[in-house]
């Protein structure tokens, strides 16, 4: 059955319908096949019920209007020329400030898209202009952006957070180490790139400069100090830090900085409602997908065909970032965190791996796929946003995806990585 409605999804997808229709249509069809008809149909729409009524989910619409409103306002500029003042004059600095500033904006939106238009429209044209080939640049984008699925907040750790019924909280600060790790590993790319194709560096800021655009960025710096403070420092929950996000985003735009005006409050509030209608209906219906594989036991099927039971800790980890990594280079992030971790759970209990571990190994391969031909989804964003050819977009992709495989194999061989700000926070 599991082959025939993975068929299904592919079969679909190809023919060019949004990710939502083949995963209705699998799950109807494999609940026909395990009930023999539409009789017993409400139980499938209970589980459905079930996948979208954890409070936790609540945060995600609420850090998806933030993003929409910093995308369309200054924050994420003043960011960019905060970066820029510092290094921007180095050998390479323009593509580190470009990559930091995607992990800044990360640090404010938490979604991998937004952050390719906030952090991309403005500086790939400096980049061409600096002398960097549009491939690189691109493919600089589009996989820097995999850090904000790692930095707090993440929409994709609130998923597979609500999905395993792991903390939130110890997700979220969890992905702050292997986000810096992965600036650095691509910061020490940008360097060589720039040696070896002798790009010109760009001209040095004073210090006046560098103090007026720290001052101009300063508004937009407190977006993680409000996440990251007020949820260790024990004053709000992940929920709760996103509603304070919401209404900061709020007066930083449309009071401090006024580069909104209220009459865009609707179009704002429409372009959230439309994103988080997708992804409600990706989660409910993914919940009734996975509850529909559960049952039928094909989780333990695969698990036993594959050995994955029969593996260690380590061993495990590994199936688990190849699963995911192959699965979002075709399917939706939200989709395959929702399918793919009810399966791995078994193997997950067996092994006593840490799921916050695994949570932000998940996270990174998920971040992976979506940045990863032949359908990652920020792929088909830079796309849609810089008007290029889908070949020129993924040209230059190999050696950040190699970089971000290899970040994902130090994870593995130093959990420490992802685990030591957990334990300084969270101690047992």
């Amino acid at each position: 059955m599991a082959t025939l409605l993975m068929a299904i999804m592919i079969g679909l997808l190809l023919l060019g319908f949004p990710m939502m229709i083949p995963l209705i249509t699998a799950s109807v069809v494999g609940f026909v096949m395990m009930f023999d008809g539409f009789g017993q149909m409400g139980t499938f729409i209970q589980q459905m019920m079930g996948g979208i009524r954890p409070a936790s989910l609540i945060a995600v619409p609420m850090f998806i209007l933030a993003a929409d409103i910093m995308t369309r306002g200054h924050s994420a500029d003043r960011l960019i020329n905060m970066v820029m003042a510092f290094i921007g004059h180095i050998k390479g600095g323009l593509a580190i400030s470009t990559a930091t500033s995607c992990t800044l904006f990360g640090a404010v939106s938490g979604s991998t898209q937004a952050t390719v238009v906030a952090v991309g429209s403005p500086l790939r044209p400096k980049m061409l202009k600096a002398g960097y080939s549009d491939s690189f640049t691109l493919a600089l984008i589009i996989n820097a952006s995999d850090i904000a699925f790692l930095i707090p907040p993440s929409i994709g750790m609130i998923i597979y957070g609500v999905i395993s019924e792991t903390s939130i909280a110890e997700l979220f600060i969890a992905g702050i180490g292997p986000g810096l790790l992965i600036l650095v590993m691509f910061s020490l790319y940008c360097l060589y790139y720039a040696h070896k194709n002798e790009v010109p560096t760009e001209p040095k800021a004073s210090w006046s400069e560098r103090l007026v655009a720290v001052r101009m960025a300063l508004w937009p710096l407190f977006f993680p100090v409000i996440i990251v403070g007020g949820i260790y420092g024990g004053i709000f929950s992940p929920t709760e830090a996103a509603a304070v996000c919401v209404l900061y985003a709020f007066l930083l735009e449309f009071v401090v900085f006024r580069s909104l005006k209220l009459k865009e409050i609707y179009r704002i509030a429409k372009s959230t409602g439309l994103i988080t209608a997708v992804v409600f209906i990706l989660v409910a219906v993914g919940n009734g997908f996975s509850w529909i594989l559960s049952f039928a036991q094909v989780p333990q099927a695969i698990l036993e065909s594959v050995g994955v039971n029969e593996a260690g800790p380590v061993g495990v980890l590994i199936a688990i970032c190849v699963a995911f990594f192959i699965a979002c280079m075709f399917v939706d992030p939200i989709v395959v965190i929702l399918v793919l971790t009810p399966i791995f759970a078994p193997a997950i209990q067996s092994t006593g791996l840490d799921p916050v571990l695994v949570g932000v190994l998940i996270t990174l391969q998920v971040a992976i796929g979506s940045a990863t031909p032949p359908f990652g989804c920020d792929i088909f964003t830079a796309i849609a946003i810089f008007k290029r050819p889908y070949m020129e977009v993924i040209r230059g992709t190999p050696p950040f995806i190699f970089m971000l495989v290899a970040a994902a194999g130090l994870i593995i061989a130093f959990p420490d990585i992802a685990l030591f700000l957990r334990d300084m926070a969270f101690p047992d």
